[in-house]
């Protein structure tokens, strides 16, 4: 049985123990997470909370049966990390005002796209600290909740109780709110009354699965919602990854490999890379902690004009580019030219797109 550990977002195996602790450990983490500890062979979902150092900890737990037996991946949530301050997060000065004048909007959709662990709650979070107010209605539909708002109207899906997001979000809907937050879009019902929402007069916040923020419009486009309505709801897509930061202890200057030079085309002379040489801080990685990268893209009338006209996501993409739209790869660049990240990790988690 090998237990291994995703640290800033790479696999480590820590622990290989003997294959007879195997079922004991899982009937265990299916009793704390409420599981069915009698069912093998279908896959199961739950969560539980322990207190570590004086401080609740919540673990999301999800088993797999597989050809040798129950796979499980515990998911920790430490509600005292999460990182609630837009300018904290990682998104340059440039993006920073666009993002802002986006969630400046009175109505309309806004989405944060990205794989799973990319940060995608932790911006949305930011984006709520932000909007926050005594004058603002502010509701939420979460799975799970992962930290608690003073003001905001919080609810925790529970589809044993038939509370999903589509539902719920009909109920927020009849409860007056300014701003709605859903967890995710992720499916046609949710995506059509996040729409209607947003053309009624709300501002409307929700991550959705996409690599990056044209392929947010398009993944609407393909859930069933029609291009006219996405034209008109759509004010803004946030694109993000997290990138390993160089181990600050161990950093030192460093020329990339050259291959990786060729691919990201001509740097300033003046420009010196960095990386870590790995230390026991670091676990020997070269890296610790990571930060994001981002893309923003405001919807404005041409590109509005191209949604509503079906335009697929290359033209889309082409056209933001000539407008001055910059890519998470000119953001991880940009770290990567300031030190605090690798040219190798921005390459790793990043796609560099033809003009």
């Amino acid at each position: 049985m090998r237990i291994r550990y995703r640290i800033d977002g790479i696999l480590h195996e820590v622990l290989a123990v003997n294959k007879n602790l195997h079922a004991p450990l899982v009937s265990r983490i299916k009793i704390l997470s409420n599981m069915n500890i009698a069912e093998k062979r279908a896959p199961q979902d739950g969560r539980f909370k322990i207190r570590v150092n004086f401080k609740d900890v919540d673990f999301r737990a999800s088993t797999l049966p597989t050809y040798f037996g129950e796979k499980i991946v515990l998911r920790i949530l430490d509600r005292s990390n999460v990182v609630l301050d837009l300018k904290s997060i990682g998104m340059d000065s440039s993006s920073l005002e666009i993002y802002e004048s986006i969630i400046s909007r009175p109505y309309g959709i806004i989405l944060i796209s990205g794989p799973t662990g990319s940060g995608k709650t932790t911006t949305l979070y930011a984006t709520l600290a932000k909007l926050n107010s005594i004058e603002k209605n502010i509701v939420t539909v979460e799975d799970p909740i992962e930290y608690n708002f003073k003001l905001i109207n919080q609810v925790q899906v529970d589809e044993s109780a038939d509370v999903t997001f589509a539902s719920t979000l009909r109920s927020i809907l009849r409860q007056d709110p300014d701003i709605i937050m859903v967890g995710e879009i992720r499916d046609k019902e949710t995506a059509e009354i996040a729409v209607q929402a947003s053309l009624t007069g709300h501002l409307v916040l929700s991550t959705i699965h996409t690599n990056d923020a044209v392929s947010g419009i398009v993944r609407l486009v393909d859930m069933g919602i029609e291009p006219f309505l996405v034209g008109s709801s759509l004010i803004g897509i946030v694109g993000q990854r997290l990138v390993r930061k160089v181990c600050i202890n161990c950093a030192t200057e460093y020329t990339p490999p050259q291959e990786f030079l060729d691919r990201i085309g001509e740097i300033e002379e003046n420009v010196r890379f960095v990386k870590g040489e790995g230390c026991e801080e670091c676990h020997y990685t070269g890296y610790q902690g990571r930060i994001g990268i981002y893309e923003v893209l405001k919807v404005n009338a041409k590109l509005r004009e191209m949604i509503v006209k079906g335009a697929n996501s290359e033209d889309i993409r082409k056209s933001a580019l000539d407008m001055g739209f910059r890519t998470m790869f000119d953001s991880g660049l940009k770290l990567a030219k300031m030190g605090i990240t690798t040219i190798e990790e921005v390459l790793r988690l990043t796609v560099i797109k033809e003009d």
